[in-house]
């Protein structure tokens, strides 16, 4: 069964793009929305180094991670729940970020090609990775509250 969980949570990490990630400082918690893109379990995002997540986790680098779509019917849910640490990129993990998420999103791919407004942002932004420490999916179609935590034992010691 976990190769069968594996491969669907890395699918249902490829088809989507938004993650909410919540933060929390003392008593400022936050949560925002960001594109992401993964590499196995590791999510990839970029941000402002100003904006209020970011400045929480220079306090604090645990986050609760949630990708799901707006579902009408609890029947339909799925999604994934992850408690993982953040830490800004830099160089060649930097390098491989930017081209991990050109393949995904275009626009940053070809930012020659960018309209100016999506150059002149990047040019404000960090990019940053969640290491998950717990992942679990959500399967409401197996069963009205199913839950599977994918086992990422090999994942965190290799």
């Amino acid at each position: 069964m976990k190769n069968t969980l594996d491969a669907r949570v890395q699918e249902y990490l490829q088809e989507h793009r938004v993650a909410t990630l919540a933060s929390n400082s003392g008593d400022d918690l936050w949560a925002a929305a960001v594109f992401y893109v993964n590499s196995g379990y590791t999510l990839y995002y970029l941000s402002a180094p100003t904006s209020r997540h970011c400045l929480n986790l220079a306090h604090n680098p645990r986050v609760a991670v949630t990708i799901q779509e707006d579902y009408a019917d609890w029947l339909d849910i799925k999604g994934i729940q992850i408690e993982g640490v953040v830490s800004e990129l830099s160089g060649v993990e930097e390098g491989e970020a930017r081209k991990l998420y050109g393949q995904k999103y275009p626009v940053i791919g070809k930012l020659a090609q960018a309209p100016a407004a999506i150059v002149k942002a990047l040019a404000k932004v960090r990019w940053y990775k969640v290491v998950p420490q717990r992942l679990y999916f959500i399967d409401n179609s197996v069963g009205l509250g199913h839950r599977d935590e994918v086992d990422l034992s090999d994942y965190l010691d290799g």
